[in-house]
């Protein structure tokens, strides 16, 4: 896989309490331009639709979003998932995202944070939660001491404020929860959802 900060602009970071909603949720996100996916660790439905996606939508890159533990790590990898991320880091959670055989966005919101990560390495990471933790001019002010290190800021970004975020040279894709509107998702309309990525596929720098 190439790096996940390229797959698209814009990484749908997406809540599925019903696994039956999974696959046509995935192929509308597909279908629209956004094949990398982030499915949260918040339901007791998660696993299950990280399974569902990866074995019936192959052109969809499905990943664990919420991981906050070792053993987050493992049933998400065992479930399926190409790829992991965290909302924050800690030295055990590192040592299971950099064993567990995927690409992973491990979550930093400060300056030492971000510093931390690159010590072990990591240079693309994700950036949470991005509006409240200072937004645009906190990205910027971090390109310029750590200009080796790429962010997925998500957290409060939207269709209207995502392009200046993509505008930021240390910003590769930018993380929504706005793709996949919980009454989308209650009726069923994936031709919604689809417009949706399209329009999100369409802020690609």
């Amino acid at each position: 896989m190439s790096s996940l900060l390229d797959i698209a602009p814009v990484i749908p970071v997406v809540v599925i309490d019903d696994p039956e909603t999974a696959v046509p949720l995935a192929r509308a996100l597909v279908a629209g331009g956004l094949p990398a996916i982030e499915v949260t660790l918040r339901t007791a439905a998660a696993l299950d639709a990280i399974a569902r996606i990866a074995a019936e939508v192959p052109e969809a890159v499905v990943g664990a979003g919420t991981v906050r533990t070792p053993a987050d790590v493992a049933a998400s990898v065992a479930a399926g998932s190409a790829f992991l991320v965290s909302p924050g880091t800690t030295p055990k959670l590192l040592d299971a995202l950099a064993t567990g055989g995927v690409p992973f966005l491990p979550g930093a919101a400060t300056a030492s944070e971000v510093m931390a990560l690159a010590e072990r390495g990591v240079t693309e990471m994700k950036f949470f939660p991005a509006e409240a933790a200072g937004g645009l001019p906190y990205l910027k002010a971090l390109g310029g001491p750590l200009p080796q290190i790429r962010f997925c800021p998500t957290g409060g970004i939207r269709l209207a404020t995502a392009p200046d975020y993509l505008a930021l040279p240390n910003v590769g894709c930018v993380g929504g929860t706005w793709l996949t509107p919980a009454d989308a998702l209650a009726t069923g309309d994936y031709a919604r959802i689809e417009k949706l990525a399209t329009e999100a596929a369409a802020l690609r720098r």
